[in-house]
């Protein structure tokens, strides 16, 4: 019974949604991190009260030590050449060859890291605005023109849920509005396994390069 609980917790766990969600409209931007049902606002941050002048507690500078302070801060001279020692401790670059195999180590767990993600809500609202009929259609063909090449390279890139996309005009309104949200996801199981594949991976490649060093020392 035991056992069970625990892997029905781990399953649980590894089924979990983590991820976060942005929002734009009137009342500006609006981040909010997901984990499951939960949500909560990271942004814009609350703004705490102040401490009223009262309660503030007062602190007594001691003159001496401040004199200390100010003789000990004497500013360097303008133009002085670094010395022998600060020269020697700059470091040298590594080697480009034992590089390029972590770069490539860290793209692939970038793509493998975006066809993870899922897009559970993708929504989009424009309210084109323009007083001239003839160049607000214009603009308005150019918008779903663009929104046309754009998603398929989106759908190709992520797994989108649910998408509502609108654009529609005003000629009554002084500026184009919009009004924006975008929910991404990733269960905890998949970033644990990208974790643990890529983690390997990495080491495997570190170790190289250890023992690459230690074999050009020992010559």
């Amino acid at each position: 019974m035991g056992w069970s609980i625990f892997f029905l917790i781990v399953f649980l766990l590894a089924i979990l949604p983590l991820g976060a969600s942005v929002k734009y409209d009137q009342d500006g931007p609006l981040v909010r991190i997901l984990a499951g049902p939960i949500r909560f606002t990271v942004f814009p941050v609350k703004k705490k009260e102040k401490p009223k002048k009262d309660d503030q507690p007062e602190f007594k500078t001691n003159k001496k030590e401040e004199e200390k302070k100010k003789a000990a801060a004497v500013p360097a001279e303008a133009g002085a050449a670094p010395s022998k020692a600060a020269q020697g401790s700059e470091k040298k670059g590594g080697s480009l060859l034992d590089f390029l195999p972590l770069v490539q180590v860290g793209l692939d767990f970038l793509g493998d890291f975006r066809r993870k993600l899922r897009i559970d809500v993708l929504y989009l609202k424009l309210t084109m605005a323009g007083d001239d009929p003839c160049d607000l259609a214009v603009n308005y063909g150019r918008t779903w023109a663009i929104v046309g090449d754009l998603f398929p390279l989106l759908e190709r890139c992520f797994v989108i849920k649910k998408r509502d996309i609108q654009i529609q005009c005003d000629f009554t309104a002084s500026e184009t509005l919009v009004t924006a949200r975008l929910d991404i996801t990733i269960t905890l199981g998949r970033i644990i396994a990208l974790a643990v594949r890529y983690g390997v991976r990495a080491l495997v490649e570190f170790l190289k390069i250890s023992k690459s060093r230690k074999g050009g020392a020992n010559k």
